[in-house]
């Protein structure tokens, strides 16, 4: 009874292994030899749980932009700016002159200077959608001093 016993449990682990003329467990990777997985060669081991995820994507921002969407926006109270992904949220603030308050969320998606790497989204109190022409006036503001900070700096 006790040599049945053994027999199937080394059965059982010997049906785990690698299958096939010349297989052995040294040379057998089932990621390597998977037809969908060739050409890559990015390995995998404990360590990578401690270093940067490869599926994380980050934005190179426009320090230009970045810099002038904060001067041109400085009326509203910065709720949460992340620069890795290039999105500014402001709260509620009034414009100097103005009787609306009105809130902000401005994303930069691109390291150019360049109008298609800024987005510019306002809302007003009260969840009101603000008109097109405003939001637009707002992106030339910051675009017109990106393209100021940029000349001062020299860097043409």
């Amino acid at each position: 009874m006790k040599l049945t016993v053994v027999l199937a449990l080394c059965a059982g682990v010997s049906a785990c292994g690698p299958r096939g003329k010349g297989a052995t467990a040294s040379n057998f990777d089932p990621i390597a030899n998977n037809p969908e997985n060739a050409g890559r060669t990015d390995k995998s081991s404990i360590w990578d749980v401690f270093g940067p995820n490869k599926t994380e994507q980050t934005v190179k921002v426009n320090k230009y932009l970045w810099a002038a969407s904060l001067d041109v926006l400085n009326f509203l109270p910065v709720q949460s700016v992340d620069p890795f992904t290039g999105v500014i949220i402001t709260g509620y603030g009034t414009p100097p002159g103005g009787g609306r308050a009105y809130r902000a969320v401005v994303h930069i998606s691109d390291p150019a200077l360049d109008a298609r790497s800024l987005n510019v989204s306002l809302q007003s109190q009260g969840g009101h959608a603000v008109a097109p022409a405003t939001a637009r006036a707002i992106e030339d503001a910051i675009l017109t001093r990106a393209r100021q900070l940029r000349v001062r700096d020299k860097k043409l």
